[in-house]
């Protein structure tokens, strides 16, 4: 097994999955305090109505087969739960099996809940967190070393968010070959946070600098992720520490944190 596992990434995989079960956590809490209104049986695109136009085999969910608003509420409380549990290392004090199933569990929740969701639920984020939360599942515990391939999909997973996004604002608006749109992207954001305003009072020069470094972190530093060690940890640094000045400066919902979830797994850690 030694050929196919990563010793040395024990520590890596530990921290890369409580900071996702914390991103799960958040994902059923928002469903489960806002699906009334958006997709409740009286909301503004009832899943009833839904599923009766939709097969399940284009859309499979537990709630093609049965749905009210309580079963629904149910099962987004679970997902916090169990969310919440994993957090707390549920998945380590189980055999293998048991781990895997308790990852299994959340990720086919929230995929009823995405492929019933509709237009609420058609962002990036919800894809990206489905993707990663079932390689989680093949992960493993502490009864195995962490799966070679595993994280490499991960890593994988990692480059196509980072180059993509790098790719589509060169590809886009003039303004980011220019260096010129964070001249007014902090206000013009569709969420401000609570530090935009004072992150668009930066002097120009370095919004110049933000957009640069910017372009640097999403097309160069992504293919230093499949390289040696210790510079894809630097690499995978390097994108934390852009995705939290991210963080700071507007609302991504939980992108920028899943990110940050993804680049920890592929940072070395000290492991004894």
């Amino acid at each position: 097994m030694g050929w196919f596992t990563a010793p040395d990434y024990w520590l890596s995989r530990l921290v890369f999955q409580r900071a996702l079960a914390g991103v799960y956590l958040v994902a059923f809490l928002t469903a489960a305090l806002q699906f009334r209104a958006l997709i409740g049986e009286r909301g503004m695109l009832p899943v009833p109505r839904f599923v009766r136009r939709m097969p399940f085999r284009r859309a499979p969910s537990l709630f093609q087969l049965h749905y009210t608003d309580r079963f629904f509420a149910v099962c987004a409380w679970t997902g916090c739960a169990v969310s919440v549990a994993l957090a707390a290392g549920l998945d380590s004090e189980l055999p293998l099996w048991g781990g895997m199933l308790a990852w299994l569990v959340p990720w086919a929740l929230y995929l009823s809940i995405v492929n019933v969701g509709q237009t609420w639920y058609a962002f990036g984020w919800e894809s990206l967190l489905l993707e990663v939360g079932f390689l989680a599942v093949l992960l493993g515990n502490d009864e195995v070393a962490p799966p070679i391939v595993v994280l490499f999909l991960l890593r994988w997973i990692l480059f196509r968010v980072e180059f993509g996004a790098g790719l589509i604002k060169l590809r886009g608006d003039a303004c980011w070959r220019k260096l010129t749109c964070l001249d007014f992207h902090h206000e013009t954001q569709p969420m401000p946070g609570p530090l935009s305003w004072f992150f668009h009072h930066l002097p120009r020069p370095l919004h110049r600098i933000e957009v640069a470094a910017n372009h640097l972190t999403q097309l160069a530093v992504p293919v230093l992720l499949f390289t040696p060690q210790p510079v894809a940890t630097a690499a995978a640094s390097l994108m934390i520490a852009t995705q939290l000045w991210l963080v700071l400066s507007g609302n991504f919902a939980w992108l920028n944190w899943i990110t940050i979830a993804l680049a920890l797994s592929a940072v070395q850690l000290p492991h004894t």
